[in-house]
């Protein structure tokens, strides 16, 4: 069963697009669930109670609005489409089984509610999509000829026919794809693109990060300077970083410092033969420790704290380059957030969320084990944008 907190009141609409709810009507283990994303939202319950499911529901979304298709959203789940279906779905006459998602973004264009209903069997398409906002119903698609790989799709015109109709592809997000067929001439259209524009740049704010330390402790490239979801190229991020910005390195610094057994003085990059490098921490007495020796739960601290203290422009992500920088939200997804951290660690590294979360530039949807304490939520400045989303088994 899924238990959740009521929506909180709707506060001013940001000038930075953000996923303020996430709706899986039917995916997974999920039926008819809404969740309410504040600036700092963990998802917490027992193993297979969802969590995991709700992060990868997610980041399909991101990845649709990014472009990708259905094939390309969905690759990172375990099992692909079919794995989404919920269990004991029952198919219809046809034999089809699907799942449907959606979210809610608010910002400049004010609340926009998108919905998507793909079918995951015999073959994967888009068979609905919403798009709705400002108290009508911007875009909506369906599938009436199962013989086509096109969706038939109807969007908000308002000038002198009020709805313009055309064929999209099945495979493909309708929303994102808006840009390129909508001209905004009437009211309407530009009310339409909007919408669509609020909806893309929310989702394409993501970063999905699982730090893999036994990744993280081979030597890498010096040119590698994006850092990638997993983190493994983290050395030469941080032999990029810290001739950058001397003030948030040095942040840096001391928030690792915070999470690794003995005093930190300081991150740097040792060149190695080949055009290689290896991270290195600066202790204040005694040889400094490589990167490859500090334990999992240290190097995934020291992975997500860099994560949570830069930007996109330190991340491998596509960011919408026609927004600029500070009209857009960086969006971290970090399943199993908690993972291999000790109870300090997971003390540490939550309040240093909830503090980058509190200044609106970052925003963080995680997951962590059930057992977490609940002084462990935010603890310290900054807890009050932090918010535990509790799952039944």
């Amino acid at each position: 069963m899924d238990t959740h907190r009521a929506r909180p009141a709707a506060a001013p609409h940001s000038q930075r697009p953000a996923v303020t709810e996430l709706r899986l009507s039917a995916f997974k283990s999920h039926r008819n669930a809404v969740f309410p994303l504040g600036p700092l939202t963990l998802f917490r319950g027992a193993s297979g109670s969802g969590k995991s499911s709700a992060l990868q529901a997610y980041e399909a979304l991101a990845r649709l609005a990014g472009g990708d298709s259905l094939d390309e959203a969905l690759a990172p789940v375990a099992g692909g489409a079919p794995a989404c279906v919920p269990h004991q779905a029952r198919p219809d006459a046809q034999g089809r089984r699907g799942f449907r998602i959606g979210c809610t973004v608010d910002g400049p264009a004010g609340t926009v509610l998108l919905d998507v209903a793909v079918q995951a069997e015999p073959e994967l398409r888009v068979v609905g999509e919403r798009l709705t906002g400002s108290g009508r119903t911007l875009l909506s698609t369906a599938l009436r000829d199962p013989g086509l790989r096109t969706v038939e799709a109807a969007w908000h015109t308002a000038g002198s026919v009020p709805v313009t109709r055309a064929p999209l592809p099945d495979d493909r997000l309708g929303t994102s794809l808006l840009p390129l067929r909508v001209a905004g001439k009437t009211a309407g259209q530009r009310l339409v693109l909007d919408a669509a524009e609020q909806v893309v740049v929310a989702l394409r704010s993501v970063f999905a990060c699982d730090p893999r330390p036994e990744l993280m402790r081979t030597p890498v490239a010096a040119r590698d300077g994006l850092l990638r979801s997993a983190c493994d190229n983290l050395a030469a991020v941080l032999g990029r970083t810290r001739h950058e910005c001397a003030t948030r390195h040095a942040a840096l610094v001391t928030a690792v410092g915070a999470g690794c057994r003995g005093t930190v003085e300081g991150l740097s990059v040792q060149d190695l033969d080949g055009g290689f490098v290896r991270g290195v921490l600066g202790r204040d007495a005694g040889p400094d420790t490589p990167l490859e020796r500090l334990g999992d739960g240290e190097l995934r601290y020291l992975a997500l704290s860099l994560v949570l203290m830069t930007g996109p422009g330190v991340l491998d992500m596509d960011p919408v380059a026609e927004v600029l920088p500070a009209r857009q939200a960086l969006t971290v997804l970090a399943d199993g957030f908690d993972r291999c951290l000790d109870p300090r660690q997971a003390r540490s590294l939550l309040a240093l969320a909830a503090r980058m979360c509190e200044r609106g530039h970052v925003r963080l949807v995680g997951t962590v084990r059930g057992d977490v304490p609940q002084e462990s939520q935010g603890a310290g400045e900054g807890a009050g944008v932090a918010s535990m989303v509790d799952l039944g088994v």
